[in-house]
């Protein structure tokens, strides 16, 4: 019996090699090439050929417009993440570290939109069984909830085609198998092409169709990256393991806002959403400490109040610089700023920072709230009470506006701040109801502010 032929596959962008190499040739990732087997191209043909429709070339003005109407999954924190729902024949793709909590989250929507529309929930990863007896310690009903236990492709897209469902869960995309293809389950090949014929299907049939994937150790999702190119949306659950709280992030949306994100709290009953999340990533001090200062932060269309540790320490050795929640890379070049323009040195001081309640925060309007926290905790004097900051820090030491600022100041007055430390150019035309504005260009400016108010 001959060998069955084997090529090299990129878990990031999918391309072949002949030989194993240590750096992908297309996109140049580092130890991505794994070994499948070769797949024969004219099954392939045939496979897509009968699955594509008879299309007609359209002008685009001709084409009617409208509106398509949202389908709440029933979970407010769940629908601000989607764009206020699921949309018909869109695809969604949820990720996560390997745990319960997204299908947790899928099997409560699941429930209620069983109540008002035809709903599918295949498992790949769980029996019947396993499923009922979490339905039951979540105290669900489940009674119009259907399920299939099934992780073959064809019979999923033949069930799919004979029930209709306006929703269908995938759980999980890594565990599905196509017979078209000779290679394993969860090999890229075997991810990529039956998330394309999900994909498809969806497409065609109106049905919406939520996937739901594995990632990696390095935190991004298992298989290719065009995983993610050919779905509507990917959401990823983010937070501490050790947390009860766990943020669900839309990192794409052709439908909706990105970055926006949904916050839930872990408890015997499932997910349940977080109203006010600006109170779960404030500390609970009894008094001003140094070393901490309030950042509101926009989070898609929601501006998040989020307090900023940092802690500086004389260094025994090489100086280390860590950073949980934020960027690394930024906050060298933040102490670079922080000598230049304001003559604090930090060279032989250790510089760690933390964002509270594992939320991560990547926009630059977190700088300036960085720099304060720093000082604030080499000086060992806290900063004013009731304070909150936000404005990008530039090389030249210039003070940058941040968008939305009035929605920020808004979020901070409405949870009982009083001062407000932001950009010149975020300086609102009409004040805000109890409120004090302290506007400055530069960071020196700044530290001479604040420097006024103890």
């Amino acid at each position: 019996m001959a060998r069955a032929k084997t090529i090299y596959s990129c878990t990031e962008c999918g391309a072949a090699s002949s030989k194993w190499q240590g750096q992908c040739p297309e996109c140049e990732a580092w130890n991505t090439l794994v070994e499948t087997v070769a797949e024969a191209d004219t099954p392939s043909s045939r496979r897509f050929s009968a699955l594509a429709g008879t299309a007609r070339v359209q002008t685009l003005s001709d084409i009617e417009a409208r509106e398509e109407d949202r389908l709440p999954t029933g979970i407010s924190e769940f629908d601000r993440a989607l764009g206020c729902g699921l949309l018909a024949g869109g695809v969604v793709l949820v990720g996560g570290d390997p745990c319960i909590v997204q299908s947790t989250l899928l099997l409560q929507a699941l429930s209620v939109l069983s109540n008002a529309s035809e709903v599918l929930y295949v498992s790949g990863e769980e029996s019947g069984q396993q499923l009922a007896l979490r339905a039951r310690r979540l105290a669900l009903d489940t009674r119009q909830l259907k399920l299939l236990a099934e992780i073959n492709l064809e019979k999923i897209l033949a069930i799919l085609q004979k029930e209709k469902p306006h929703v269908a869960v995938i759980d999980s995309i890594q565990t599905l198998w196509s017979d078209q293809l000779a290679s394993a389950p969860g090999s890229v090949a075997q991810v990529r092409e039956c998330a394309a014929q999900l994909t498809r299907l969806a497409k065609q049939s109106g049905t919406t169709v939520i996937l739901v994937g594995h990632v990696t150790k390095e935190g991004a999702l298992a298989g290719p990256r065009v995983l993610e190119h050919i779905v509507d949306t990917v959401l990823y659950f983010e937070g501490d393991t050790h947390s009860s709280f766990r943020l669900i992030r839309a990192v794409k949306n052709r439908y909706g806002a990105v970055n926006e994100i949904g916050v839930f709290a872990m408890t015997d009953r499932g997910l349940k959403g977080v109203n006010n999340p600006s109170a779960m990533f404030l500390s609970q001090h009894g008094q001003n400490v140094p070393g901490s200062c309030v950042l509101v932060t926009q989070e898609g269309t929601r501006p998040l109040l989020v307090e900023v540790q940092a802690l500086v320490d004389q260094a025994h050795g090489n100086p280390r610089r860590l950073t949980v929640g934020l960027d690394a890379q930024r906050l060298a070049m933040l102490l670079a700023v922080l000598h230049r323009h304001a003559g604090i040195l930090c060279f032989d001081q250790d510089v760690f920072v933390n964002a509270v309640g594992g939320v991560r925060i990547s926009e630059p309007a977190a700088d300036l709230a960085v720099l304060l926290s720093i000082v604030s905790s080499f000086k060992n004097k806290a900063l004013p009470d009731k304070l909150i900051v936000f404005g990008e820090v530039g090389l030249a030491g210039e003070i940058r506006p941040a968008p939305r600022g009035q929605e920020r100041l808004k979020e901070a007055a409405k949870l009982g701040f009083s001062r407000a430390l932001i950009p010149e150019a975020n300086r609102p035309r009409q004040a805000v109801a109890g409120m004090e504005i302290i506007a400055v260009r530069r960071v020196d400016e700044a530290f001479e502010e604040l420097r006024g108010l103890e």
